[in-house]
């Protein structure tokens, strides 16, 4: 008797446990869509798309196979149309899981970046080649060593021409004459005699000198015209010389000059007065601004290439002619350009677009128009706006689901249209039937 009473007891108990979690699961359903009517009443729900698959989506609630709630999707505000149909809100979490990083658009002066290797050289306008203007010995050298520093105006050596003795004789009888005489014939002969010394490169301080002490001197000096250094000594103690040998190569490489070939395809962005950038490889790290001063006029018909002439300050004289560099152009400047980090944007081969934020979790597509891209920065000549937040990273996954909802969207419409002609044509149908009834 009592195993039979505990049977009945046993099943009782099963029995209710299993109406309790029918009418739980039946209340919680209706819990479930109570709530999901409600969140519909504040927020237009747009469509409901399944769980384990985005793919899949329903213009009803419903549940999969699993029992899992169909997810709304909303219009994100459908009070505002000035937003696009492929504005895409996802909670912080979601964003801070997937990654999603922005910055915002800036405004720089950005350049078009063309790499060139480049040839260091002699700066021409600063070098000199020192030939004497009369044939004669050479007496002294007061500097005789390749490299030597010499300054302006530095005595390099001195020089016997009987040219140069005649001359000086002439110049004294000429002086003489003028200061006896005082007369324009005097003075004429005193003149052509100063210039022919002039013209011989006699230095200022030899033909006051001759004035003052009225002694003819053996030597003839050469002096530097400019600071530099020697590069060259063509010449050496007691040799003959004429005008055809070069005494001394002298350059100042205080300025030099690089030569870079650019191809036929960069021309049209190089001007003269762009700045140029150079690294070499015997001061690593360091940085060397210079410009643009000269554009070949021809073009090299082998490699299509056009040689361009930059201009470095080398004070220090750390560049030595005969290096080689790399060199970068920054041609077509742009001022004040909205620019943005190059990743931002989403290019489809048919347009460019970026994610703009317009409020946290809520970022919109945007059609851009790019200009110049340089330094891992490209310019947005139009689409946005200096200050606005873009998205940098994550922004495939953002797209994906910007054109998803995008496509949902004009489905969801284009049904809405139909339903509107079906309703149209019954509400037709009706006024036909009953003028048929009248």
């Amino acid at each position: 008797m009592n195993k039979v009473a505990l049977s009945m007891l046993l099943t009782l108990t099963l029995g209710a446990g299993f109406a309790a979690g029918y009418l739980f699961s039946a209340k919680q359903m209706t819990v479930n869509e109570q709530q999901a009517n409600i969140e519909s009443s504040e927020r237009q729900v747009l469509f409901w798309r399944n769980p384990m698959n985005p793919a899949i989506t329903s213009s009803v609630f419903m549940q999969d196979d699993m029992g899992m709630d169909y997810l709304p999707v909303y219009t994100d505000g459908g009070s505002d149309n000035s937003e696009s149909a492929g504005t895409v809100t996802i909670d912080p979490v979601t964003v801070q899981n997937i990654g999603v990083r922005t910055i915002e658009a800036k405004v720089e002066t950005l350049s078009r970046e063309i790499n060139a290797l480049g040839r260091i050289d002699f700066n021409e306008e600063r070098l000199a080649r020192l030939h004497p203007k009369t044939s004669g010995w050479i007496e002294s050298m007061n500097v005789d060593e390749t490299g030597a520093k010499v300054n302006h105006d530095s005595i390099l050596l001195s020089v016997y021409s009987p040219d140069l003795v005649a001359a000086q004789r002439e110049y004294l009888l000429a002086l003489n004459t003028w200061e006896k005489s005082k007369n324009s014939t005097s003075k004429s002969m005193l003149k052509s005699a100063r210039e022919r010394l002039e013209l011989f490169d006699v230095p200022e301080h030899q033909i006051m000198e001759l004035e003052k002490t009225r002694k003819i001197k053996k030597q003839l000096h050469i002096h530097s015209p400019f600071q530099g250094r020697v590069m060259n000594i063509g010449a050496r103690d007691g040799q003959y010389v004429t005008p055809k040998d070069q005494l001394y190569l002298i350059a100042d490489l205080s300025q030099i000059w690089v030569n870079v070939d650019v191809f036929e395809d960069q021309l049209s962005w190089v001007n003269v007065g762009d700045r140029a950038a150079m690294t070499v490889r015997a001061e690593p790290g360091r940085l060397y601004d210079g410009k643009v001063t000269f554009i070949h006029p021809v073009l090299n018909s082998k490699s299509r290439t056009a040689r361009i002439r930059l201009e470095f300050d080398n004070s220090d004289l750390s560049l030595k002619p005969g290096m080689f560099a790399n060199v970068v152009l920054y041609s077509n400047p742009q001022e004040k350009a909205v620019v943005v980090p190059s990743e931002a944007i989403i290019r489809s081969g048919s347009r460019e677009q970026v994610f703009v934020v317009r409020a946290p979790g809520k970022f919109e597509p945007r059609e851009v128009t790019i200009g110049v891209t340089a330094s891992g920065l490209t310019q947005i000549r139009n689409g946005v706006k200096e200050g606005e937040q873009v998205v940098t990273s994550s922004q495939f996954l953002i797209d994906s689901e910007s054109k998803l909802r995008e496509a949902t969207a004009k489905m969801m419409a284009a049904m809405s249209s139909d339903r509107e002609l079906v309703d149209e044509d019954m509400s037709m149908d009706d006024m036909s039937d009953m003028e048929m009834g009248e």
